[in-house]
Protein backbone atom coordinates (compact mmCIF):
# COMPACT_ATOMS: atom_id res chain seq x y z
CA UNK A 1 0.00 0.00 0.00
CA UNK A 2 1.17 3.49 -0.87
CA UNK A 3 -0.01 6.74 0.67
CA UNK A 4 0.36 10.04 -1.14
CA UNK A 5 0.03 13.46 0.44
CA UNK A 6 -0.17 16.86 -1.20
CA UNK A 7 0.10 20.39 0.13
CA UNK A 8 -1.42 23.14 -2.00
CA UNK A 9 -1.10 26.80 -1.10
CA UNK A 10 -3.72 29.05 -2.69
CA UNK A 11 -4.35 32.80 -2.88
CA UNK A 12 -8.00 33.90 -2.86
CA UNK A 13 -8.03 37.16 -4.81
CA UNK A 14 -10.43 39.86 -3.68
CA UNK A 15 -11.22 38.31 -0.33
CA UNK A 16 -11.88 41.06 2.22
CA UNK A 17 -12.69 38.86 5.22
CA UNK A 18 -12.15 35.42 6.69
CA UNK A 19 -15.80 34.66 5.92
CA UNK A 20 -15.32 35.32 2.20
CA UNK A 21 -12.15 33.22 2.09
CA UNK A 22 -13.76 30.34 3.98
CA UNK A 23 -16.64 30.32 1.50
CA UNK A 24 -14.24 29.89 -1.41
CA UNK A 25 -12.13 27.29 0.43
CA UNK A 26 -15.21 25.29 1.49
CA UNK A 27 -16.41 25.26 -2.12
CA UNK A 28 -13.04 23.98 -3.34
CA UNK A 29 -12.86 21.30 -0.65
CA UNK A 30 -16.39 20.04 -1.36
CA UNK A 31 -15.84 19.89 -5.11
CA UNK A 32 -12.56 17.99 -4.73
CA UNK A 33 -14.18 15.54 -2.27
CA UNK A 34 -17.07 14.91 -4.64
CA UNK A 35 -14.93 14.44 -7.72
CA UNK A 36 -11.89 12.47 -6.48
CA UNK A 37 -11.30 9.66 -4.03
CA UNK A 38 -9.15 11.78 -1.69
CA UNK A 39 -9.30 13.22 1.80
CA UNK A 40 -8.99 16.99 1.80
CA UNK A 41 -8.90 19.71 4.47
CA UNK A 42 -7.70 23.25 5.10
CA UNK A 43 -4.48 22.74 7.05
CA UNK A 44 -3.00 26.23 7.20
CA UNK A 45 -3.61 29.91 6.79
CA UNK A 46 -6.85 29.87 8.76
CA UNK A 47 -6.18 33.33 10.20
CA UNK A 48 -5.36 35.10 6.93
CA UNK A 49 -7.84 36.74 4.58
CA UNK A 50 -6.39 35.61 1.27
CA UNK A 51 -4.01 32.67 1.79
CA UNK A 52 -5.05 29.08 2.52
CA UNK A 53 -3.15 25.80 2.64
CA UNK A 54 -5.05 22.71 1.54
CA UNK A 55 -3.92 19.19 2.40
CA UNK A 56 -4.90 16.18 0.30
CA UNK A 57 -4.19 12.51 0.86
CA UNK A 58 -5.03 9.20 -0.76
CA UNK A 59 -4.00 5.55 -0.65
CA UNK A 60 -3.50 3.13 -3.54
CA UNK A 61 -1.89 -0.17 -4.45
CA UNK A 62 0.78 1.59 -6.53
CA UNK A 63 2.64 4.79 -5.81
CA UNK A 64 2.19 6.09 -9.35
CA UNK A 65 -1.60 5.68 -9.13
CA UNK A 66 -1.70 7.64 -5.87
CA UNK A 67 0.49 10.40 -7.33
CA UNK A 68 -1.63 10.67 -10.48
CA UNK A 69 -4.82 10.93 -8.43
CA UNK A 70 -3.42 13.85 -6.43
CA UNK A 71 -1.98 15.53 -9.53
CA UNK A 72 -5.43 15.41 -11.14
CA UNK A 73 -7.00 16.85 -7.99
CA UNK A 74 -4.47 19.72 -7.92
CA UNK A 75 -5.05 20.41 -11.63
CA UNK A 76 -8.79 20.46 -10.90
CA UNK A 77 -8.27 23.07 -8.16
CA UNK A 78 -6.35 25.23 -10.66
CA UNK A 79 -9.03 24.78 -13.32
CA UNK A 80 -11.79 25.96 -10.98
CA UNK A 81 -10.32 29.51 -11.14
CA UNK A 82 -11.70 30.27 -7.67
CA UNK A 83 -8.19 30.90 -6.34
CA UNK A 84 -4.63 31.02 -7.63
CA UNK A 85 -2.40 28.06 -6.80
CA UNK A 86 0.81 29.55 -5.39
CA UNK A 87 2.67 26.34 -4.66
CA UNK A 88 2.14 22.61 -4.55
CA UNK A 89 4.02 19.59 -3.22
CA UNK A 90 3.21 15.91 -3.64
CA UNK A 91 4.97 13.21 -1.65
CA UNK A 92 4.63 9.42 -1.71
CA UNK A 93 5.00 7.80 1.71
Amino acid sequence: MFVAAARVEIHVHGSQSLKQKRGVVKSILQRVRNRFNVSVAEVGGQDTWQIAVIGLTTAANEGQVARQRLEKAVDFIEDLHLAEVISQEIEIL
